[in-house]
């Protein structure tokens, strides 16, 4: 692994992982996350007891909010913890009932991690106060204080829970919520097994986001090298790869930057265990088991799949979906996804969830009895970004020729930092791009993407000039790879439209950011200088979101349900968070059915506190 920075411990970083696995194999750190966590069954035939320790049931949980000293690479840490664990326990409900959760605060005076905590309820319907945002929906929980969140269960699934205070939950303050449905569920299962994917960094959480506004390329290993160019030029010609460099130059950014933070700062884990602890769920052969997998990282997209094993999706984001039955998904920050696996033929299967960058994995087991393990794959290549992953396709590749636009052309930086030298555009007046719009204009089939006047300043460095939708590409690196991969094209919810209106109105809204500064927004505006989004209550209405980011961001709109449309407009598919690749335009119907004031954001965690965050005020 090499790096373009002088000052970073790269190598140090790498000899502390070796004399951690030294550790492991001779059992010298059990029980700090590196030791064997097995079985977490929550379904057939009970819910607790041996190997189930982190479960509660009922109506009435008492959660206690503290730090407390985790270990997962051999550095003792301060953790956010629930009753003194991380994850914290798995919560099960029953749809119908009335939940009454005390979550008391129990931080340190001189804690790292503030006074004042939270636990928002990611995905599930409630009052607003009962939401869990401070600021927005309460004042959150200051020390010693203890809060009553008290709501009807109204619905079925997988979910799961964290704090919205602060940096917390990159701290360890996530669980999930696994809630039971009042009528049949549309499939059969014996194991029932929570999957939560995280990460874990030693740094503390707030000098990581200081690190970003500095050197928001930090994690960035894999830069091109002259060897890289040299061999795009035997592949591509010089004048291709020169164009190509030239437009990632201006764009100011490599087309290796696929994450923020990824596995040269964090540790994956899988239920709060390490690789080498080796989280292991047991089966007979034969057996039906449920995988209900979550993803509550702060910043990272994992690629999972079982070598060996189909894996039948049959819901995404607590909703039942048409079974459609896959080698292997991405699943983004704060989605979730039950999938259906029958291990038969051999002992033990691997569970491999590697970053969307590969700088790093996590891996479990199925197993018949414990101890077993299965061989474990190596990451796949690293994926290059190509001009089309960023909506921009043709562009610093030749195909139109733009080099004759005269200089004001792009007045207000519609397009700053793209290179256009071979887009054919010379006949155009020279204001037509002049304080972003681009209304007219013609782009092979469509028209170019026009966008909102606010994002002219010095805080977005770029724009996408065709997005697509893009629902039917399983995405960056996992294209052609041999495997039968999860696409949002393949999730079509078991329901038709649930409101079945057609929208009333639609708002666009564009994800926006500046890499080198490291700041996020909706628009062009982060949140202190934007005005909240007034839904009228009642309304049926679609957003429209536009990524002219080269970052993929998890959208989630707190109090209601997204119902993806497809590229017609029609209803596809119900969810919580909707991901969006560089370059993408994605619709989805919201019904205004939640009165109050709620969050709107980017669930990449520092994006948010960065900026590409929103409220969302639904009004009589």
């Amino acid at each position: 692994m090499s790096s373009s920075h002088s000052t970073r411990p790269a190598p140090e970083l790498a000899s502390r992982r070796r004399f951690i696995q030294g550790l492991a194999a001779g059992g010298a750190v059990a029980g700090l996350g590196l030791w064997p966590n097995h079985s977490w069954a929550i379904g057939q035939p009970a819910l607790n007891g041996p190997g189930n320790p982190n479960v509660l049931t009922g109506t009435r949980f008492d959660l206690n909010i503290g730090e407390t000293p985790m270990n997962f690479t051999g550095l003792t840490r301060p953790a956010i913890t629930v009753n003194g664990t991380v994850p914290a326990p798995i919560l099960r409900w029953k749809e119908g009932t009335t939940v009454d959760l005390f979550v008391s605060n129990q931080l340190p005076r001189n804690s790292i991690h503030g006074h004042s905590t939270s636990i928002h309820w990611h995905g599930i319907l409630l009052p607003p106060n009962m939401d869990g945002v401070p600021g927005l929906s309460f004042d959150g929980i200051d020390r010693g204080e203890t809060y009553h969140y008290r709501f009807d269960v109204r619905q079925g699934g997988t979910y799961w829970y964290h704090s919205h205070s602060a940096f917390q939950e990159q701290a360890g303050l996530y669980g999930a919520l696994v809630i039971d449905p009042l009528a049949p569920e549309p499939f059969r299962y014996d194991r029932d097994y929570v999957v939560l994917l995280t990460d874990w960094t030693d740094l503390d959480p707030t000098a990581l986001f200081a690190r970003l506004k500095k050197m928001s390329d930090y994690d960035n290993f894999a830069k091109r090298t002259v060897g890289d160019f040299f061999n795009d030029v035997q592949d591509q010609g010089l004048a291709a790869t020169i164009q190509n460099r030239k437009a990632w130059g201006e764009m100011r950014m490599t087309p290796t930057d696929l994450s923020d933070v990824n596995g040269n700062t964090y540790t994956y884990l899988m239920n709060g265990t390490t690789s080498l602890g080796n989280w292991t769920g047991l089966f007979r052969s034969g057996e039906k088991v449920r995988l209900r997998f979550i993803n509550g990282s702060s910043m990272t997209h994992f690629d999972v799949r079982i070598p060996g094993l189909k894996m039948t999706v049959v819901a995404a984001d607590g909703q039942y979906v048409h079974p459609v039955t896959v080698d292997e998904f991405r699943i983004a920050t704060a989605e979730t996804f039950d999938v259906i696996v029958e291990p038969t033929g051999q002992d033990a299967f691997t569970i491999f969830a590697q970053d969307m960058g590969r700088t790093g994995y996590v891996s479990g087991t199925l197993a018949a009895r414990e101890g077993l393990r299965a061989p474990v794959p190596s990451v796949d290549p690293k994926p290059i970004l190509t001009m089309d992953d960023m909506g921009h396709g043709g562009m610093g590749g030749g195909g139109h020729d733009m080099s004759s636009m005269s200089s004001n052309a792009m007045a207000g930086g519609s397009m700053a930092g793209m290179d256009h030298s071979g887009h054919d555009m010379s006949s155009m007046a020279g204001g037509a791009m002049a304080g972003g719009s681009m209304a007219g204009m013609d782009h092979g089939a469509g028209g170019m993407q026009q966008h909102p006047a606010s994002e002219n300043n010095p805080l977005v460095d770029m724009q996408t000039m065709a997005p697509t939708a893009r629902l039917d590409d399983p995405g960056i690196g996992l294209r052609e790879n041999g495997r039968r991969v999860l696409t949002y094209a393949d999730l079509k919810s078991t329901f038709s439209d649930p409101d079945g209106r057609e929208p009333g109105r639609t708002i666009e809204l564009h994800l926006t950011g500046h890499m080198e500064r490291f700041a996020w927004s909706f628009d062009g505006m982060k949140f202190s200088d934007a005005e909240p989004l007034r839904l009228k209550y009642g309304e049926r209405m679609r957003i429209v979101l536009v990524n002219d980011t080269m970052m993929t961001h998890p959208i989630h709109l707190h109090g209601m349900w997204s119902d993806l449309e497809d590229e017609h407009g029609n209803f596809q598919v119900r969810k919580h968070t909707i991901d969006m690749p560089p370059g993408s335009k994605r619709s989805y119907r919201v019904r205004a059915d939640a009165l109050g004031r709620w969050a709107y954001h980017c669930h990449l965690l520092y994006h948010m506190e960065a900026g590409m965050f929103r409220e969302v005020r639904v009004e009589e």
